[in-house]
């Protein structure tokens, strides 16, 4: 009972279940990232749920066909503008005369409820943008022939 092995391409069951659970992955991922400071989740956790969509789009359709849609310098850039998110909270809360990563230091002096959460969303945006961006970059570099 050998099954007849056909190109990804002709699966359609398969790419149409992948283009419909993209989306709801990308989501998902960035749901992990915005509330991992209150639930279970947070940036790195986010960061490779947003990168697995990815992987899931280059399996089913290409590796050239998703990095057209998301070429590399994009996630070079990503990467480092996650990390100088990450840095700039911390800077801004030394500016504000606090300690690196000081939540509190970062908004009104009355409302550390508020200062603490947009600190936190920051540092977590910025560190799933980031592992998303390097798990990208990784898998990027380990799936390519070369050729490209």
């Amino acid at each position: 009972m050998n099954a007849e092995r056909r190109p990804l391409e002709e699966q359609v069951v398969v790419r149409k279940t992948a283009k419909l659970l993209i989306p709801f992955v990308v989501v998902f991922g960035v749901y992990m990232v915005t509330h991992g400071e209150i639930g279970p989740g947070g940036g790195f956790q986010g960061g490779v749920v947003i990168a697995a969509a990815y992987f899931l789009h280059a399996l089913v359709h290409g590796l050239a066909e998703v990095q057209r849609v998301i070429p590399r310098r994009v996630t070079d850039a990503l990467a480092a503008l996650g990390v100088l998110l990450y840095a700039g909270v911390g800077v801004a809360a030394l500016l504000r005369g606090g300690r690196f990563l000081e939540y509190a230091a970062l908004g009104a002096p009355g409302d550390v409820v508020a200062s603490r959460a947009l600190g936190m969303t920051l540092v977590e945006l910025g560190v799933g943008v980031t592992v998303a961006a390097t798990m990208i970059t990784i898998f990027n570099e380990v799936v390519d022939d070369g050729e490209h």
